[in-house]
């Protein structure tokens, strides 16, 4: 149990992709989108593809953090790893370049769509239980300028204020001010608010760097060192 009647903190502030919500059929909608461009691998060699790129490329990218941040670095960002993921499968073989690049951009396209995502299992619950306990929740997320729908469609987004998505604020993770900015907005110290995201720079370092202490939230395999697996074991 880390939220406790003697704990410091008034508030939970969360990260959204790959901590509260995820998209379950990734591998098996990236294989039905290219079937029918009649380009096919199987939903393994496109998973592993894409697990490598996204660890490259997001999960262990250089931490400079002063980037400033747009919808349409956003859109850059993931047609740049579309590719990365396209490359390793050989696309280059199967279809023009301009065709390729049609294909990352309606793949962004695709994949910032509520319709594509799920909440983890434990997700409604622990937000009914901290609503009920009187803990304030929002979000810090590097998310595409769709994640307040992807939230009202999942019914969840009346728990949170603020809802602090980099492409809206021009700021991204693991730069600090985005943090700053959801301290000022949601007028807390520091000191009272817990975060909770799966990304060691992003979502642990960046928080500690203007005073939020953060837990780490571990959902799948790649995922290293101390944390959670569950939003369950913030209340024990």
């Amino acid at each position: 149990m880390i939220l406790h009647p003697t704990s410091p903190y008034k508030a939970v502030f969360f990260d959204a992709g790959d901590t509260l919500l995820t998209v379950p059929g990734a591998r098996e909608t990236m294989r039905r989108y290219f079937a029918e461009r009649e380009f096919h691998r199987t939903d393994t060699e496109i998973g592993d593809s894409f697990d490598a790129a996204f660890r490259l490329l997001y999960y262990n990218k250089p931490v400079l953090g002063n980037e400033l941040c747009s919808p349409e670095s956003d859109r850059l960002f993931w047609v740049k790893l579309y590719r990365h993921m396209l490359d390793d499968l050989a696309a280059a073989g199967h279809a023009e370049e301009e065709t390729l690049h049609r294909w990352c951009h309606e793949l962004y396209d695709l994949f910032v769509s509520p319709e594509q995502y799920v909440l983890f299992e434990d997700v409604r619950e622990t937000l009914e239980r901290l609503q009920a306990l009187g803990y304030r929740m929002a979000i810090v997320s590097n998310f595409a300028p769709t994640l307040r729908h992807i939230l009202k469609y999942m019914e969840i987004d009346y728990y949170f204020d603020p809802i602090i998505v980099s492409t809206e604020v021009g700021l991204e993770k693991p730069n600090p001010a985005i943090f700053q900015l959801a301290l000022e907005q949601s007028g807390l110290p520091a000191s009272q608010v817990l975060y909770v995201g799966d990304h060691d720079q992003n979502d642990i370092w960046a928080p500690g760097q203007v005073g939020i202490q953060a837990v780490k939230i571990k959902r799948y395999a790649y995922h290293q060192g101390d944390g959670i697996h569950s939003l369950r074991e913030l209340l024990g």
